[in-house]
């Protein structure tokens, strides 16, 4: 719990807010449902345990802050999310409601796991990532999205064995999931990966014979192993160039799993997906 002034109301709840939800309880010290409610609301703050700060203010002493909200009866509560007021009630509610109007608003537990694993790979934290995934995922099973993130980060230590096993336990729900059938095709392709001949092998068999369309995709699923998309998709197109008919289409059809897997990578998912187009037309 803050106490919010017109001093710090932009850095603790403008910009607050863009981190975590920040609910501010505006109050008077004669206000008898304030003092009702004010010990409710810390309560609630703890139990949500950093699902949202609580922010007090004083509306007798902070009178530009009551205006600028347009208080006309206290308490009132406002809820701030990036940087903005989203939702609010009046008068000292009864915990149960008070919870309701927190749950419309606040991420899940699971949620704010995820969100914390997700920062934390942005920042090359492989080891908290994996953590707090798992955290995620046991605190609710059928969390696909975190299922996906634990694939990938399984994929990226080359533990392929333990990302099929993840990747089996996705609900059925989710396998029309572009994530789905982006981790779909980076199994198979690391799993071909272990049993095709290297790079050096396939890039030679292409030299002697550019119309290898099997060499070339074989290359490219080598390439995906390995996520080095830009060099998948250089071969994928030219399947696609030579002969859209191969394989029932396997070269577009993987370019578009590629782009799935490449989504990090805006600038190269651009680019070809700009080149298959002018192929296409």
């Amino acid at each position: 719990m803050i106490d919010i002034t017109a001093k710090n109301f932009e850095a603790e709840v403008i910009a607050a807010s863009a981190q975590f939800p920040v609910l501010i309880d505006f109050w008077a010290p004669w206000c008898g449902p304030c003092k009702v409610i004010g010990p409710l609301l810390e309560k609630l703050e703890t139990q949500y345990n950093g699902a949202f700060r609580l922010a007090k203010v004083n509306s007798d002493v902070e009178q530009e802050l009551s205006a600028a909200f347009q208080i006309r009866s206290i308490p009132t509560c406002i809820l701030f999310k990036d940087g903005k007021p989203v939702d609010g009630f009046q008068g000292a509610l009864p915990e149960g409601q008070i919870k309701q109007f927190l749950d419309k608003h606040l991420p899940k537990p699971e949620e704010m796991e995820l969100s914390a694993a997700r920062k934390a790979r942005l920042e090359g934290d492989k080891f908290t990532a994996l953590r707090k995934t798992r955290a995620a995922l046991a605190l609710n099973p059928s969390f696909d999205e975190a299922r996906f993130d634990l694939c990938e980060l399984l994929l990226d230590d080359a533990d392929t064995d333990a990302a099929r096993e993840e990747f089996s336990k996705v609900s059925g729900r989710s396998h029309t999931d572009p994530r789905w059938v982006a981790l779909d095709a980076r199994l198979n392709a690391a799993s071909k990966a272990l049993k095709l001949p290297g790079v050096e092998a396939l890039t030679a068999a292409i030299a002697a014979d550019p119309k290898n369309l099997q060499a070339r995709f074989d290359l490219a699923e080598v390439y995906i192993s390995v996520q080095a998309y830009e060099e998948a998709l250089e071969q994928l197109l030219a399947i696609v160039q030579t002969d859209r008919s191969f394989e029932d289409d396997i070269g577009r059809k993987t370019m578009i799993a590629v782009f799935n897997m490449a989504g990090s990578q805006p600038e190269v998912v651009g680019k070809w997906r700009r080149k298959l187009a002018t192929v296409l037309n």
